[in-house]
Parts: C-alpha cells; structure tokens; sequence
C-alpha cells in the first residue's frame, strides 16, 4: 500500500470526504423509486403475522441485520437475528412456522446465501430478499423484494460496502418505521422498551421523582422582607412562592433576582412586603409531568426553577424543582 504525499492535502481531503457523503446520499434518494406498493405489501403482511421477523445476512449485511433487528424490536415489531453461516449449521431451529424471514444481501449470490435460502423455503417460511441485484440468486428464490440497488459504493475502488450498506440501513428503518406508524406505537410505548439510560430517563422521570426535598418555600403577600430572605435563604432553591393563606391560592413568585432588583432601586425596606416584588403568573408544571419538559420551559423562559403543583389536590403548590435537580438525575 503505498500513497502520494503530494495528494494528501487538508484540500483534497475535504473533498474527497465531502465526496463520499454525496454518493451515499445519492444511494439514500435512489431509495425513494423502490418504494411502492409491494413495499406496502410487505409491511402490511409484517403487521399481520403472527410470528417474528428473522433476519439474516453474512458479512457486514450482517452487521446491518443486528442494527434493524435493534430498531424493530425497540419499536414493537419482534425480531430476531440470525447470523447465515450460523443458520445452515444448526441456527435454523430459531425460525418458528408462523416467522417470516428476511434476509439481507447486496450480492445476493453469496455461497452461504446460496445454500441457506433453499432450506428457508423447504421450510414453508415467507422469505423476503433486501437485495441490491435484481438478477441473483437470492431476488430470484425470494417471495417479496425490498429493492437496495445502489449505483456505485463510496469506496473509491467501488469494493468496499458503503453506499449499499447505507442503503440496507435506510430501508430498514423505512420498515420498522412503518410498522411503527401501523401500530399505533406512542412515546409511551417506546419508554416501556428503553427503562435505562438517559433515553428511559427522559421517558420516564416525573417532576414529583426528583423535585427539591428541601422543603416547600412560601410566604404570605403580606410577608415582610426579612421573612422572605429567611424564607428563600433557609430552603436553599433561590425562591419562594407566594400563597395567600387563607385561599392557599398562589399568587406569585419572588427569587434571588427580585430581592437584588429591589435592593438596588433603594426603596424602604421596612415597607416591602412580598406583594410588593412577587412576579405575578409564574410559570408552573404539575408533578406528573417529565422532567425533560420543565428543563424545557426553563430553557425557552430563560428561568432556573419553576413552581410545582399536585394535581391529585387541586393543582395546589407543592414545591419547587431547579434546573439542578434535572441536571443532576442526568435527565438532559
């Protein structure tokens, strides 16, 4: 292996990079001509089996196989992967009556394709072919095609699987993707699959799981300053809302920034009371709410808490949750 130094230039390399990503996006368009009514034929029969999905490939088709078993399984459809090679040496037993298979290929003509694909039809299985040759083996011997045909690989010698396997990827989220949108398949759903990691944090965590437990900080309209420094200082969240007592009604919120403001502008101190510095409508979120969401309305209001309320009493306040306490459940 030998290269010309002349040639490897920061210039020639942002070129020859943006190349690359050009010809796999023109593989990725060329998918749209392949999508049609049998690829609807496909899908629907998909939603109505009864069984699984099997998907088998060899090389780096296999590889992709894993990931769109991943996706579909995530997504509500059952699938299974079964590595080719491994399949015509005892892994066929995984493949149930009612399954149907896929099997992914750009060839189509592979030797270990070649030898497994007759038994998957001796075995009475609906076999579908993620093919990129149209003549082979494979598309020829398949109950239904999903058509992965690519002009040229990105791989300068047009050897090295890139472009088809872009291709082969594509199209099989363009399936579980569908059937997703058959099934009816909500955010919800997608959280009972995805419990751990930051994904299932995002899915799952409430406002109520990870609000402050430092106390629920609240004075009186009426309540003069030093209540209130003590109020804000003694919770340690940087505010404290304003409820009427007798009501239990909120009225408003007063932070850190609102005892500066009104320090500044000189006024008497012995005279303030809360109403007097409260912001009125703060912005709320009920307990039962995501997380992700409050971190959210902090962002878009350019605010690092929000006023907490319990639904299951009357929406009445219950506390306050900072971006802190989001930032470190490692929500976002």
């Amino acid at each position: 292996m030998s290269k010309n130094p002349s040639t490897v230039t920061p210039e020639n390399t942002i070129a020859f990079a943006r190349n690359i990503i050009r010809t796999e996006c023109s593989a990725v368009e060329r998918l749209e001509n392949y999508i049609d009514l049998s690829f609807v034929e496909i899908a629907e029969t998909i939603f109505r089996s009864k069984g699984r999905l099997i998907i088998t490939g060899i090389g780096k088709s296999a590889i992709v196989a894993n990931k769109i078993v991943a996706t579909l399984n995530s997504t509500g459809t059952p699938a299974v992967f079964m590595h080719a090679a491994d399949a015509i040496h005892g892994d066929l037993g995984i493949i149930l009556p009612e399954d149907i298979v896929i099997c992914i290929s750009k060839s189509g003509n592979s030797p270990e394709i070649k030898v497994l694909v007759p038994f998957i039809r001796q075995m009475g299985n609906l076999l579908i072919g993620m093919v990129g040759n149209l003549d082979s083996f494979l598309a020829q011997h398949s109950d239904r095609i999903l058509n992965t045909t690519v002009a040229e690989e990105a791989c300068p010698n047009n050897l090295a699987p890139t472009s088809s396997t872009t291709a082969q990827m594509v199209m099989g989220d363009a399936l579980a993707m569908t059937l997703l949108k058959m099934r009816g398949f909500t955010a919800q759903d997608f959280a009972r699959f995805h419990p751990g990691g930051a994904l299932g944090k995002k899915l799952y965590t409430r406002v109520r799981d990870i609000m402050s437990d430092e106390g629920v900080p609240k004075v009186a309209p009426e309540a003069p300053l030093n209540e209130v420094i003590i109020e804000i200082s003694s919770k340690r969240l940087g505010a404290t809302a304003v409820v009427d007592p007798a009501s239990g009604r909120l009225e408003g919120i007063i932070t850190d920034g609102d005892l500066r403001r009104m320090l500044e502008s000189g006024r008497e101190l012995a005279a303030v009371r809360a109403r007097d510095i409260m912001s009125v409508a703060p912005k709320t979120i009920p307990a039962d709410e995501l997380a992700v969401k409050a971190f959210r309305m902090m962002e878009q209001n350019k605010i690092t808490q929000l006023l907490v309320l319990d639904p299951d009493r009357n929406d009445d306040y219950c506390g306050i949750i900072h971006i802190h306490d989001i930032l470190r459940e490692g929500v976002v």
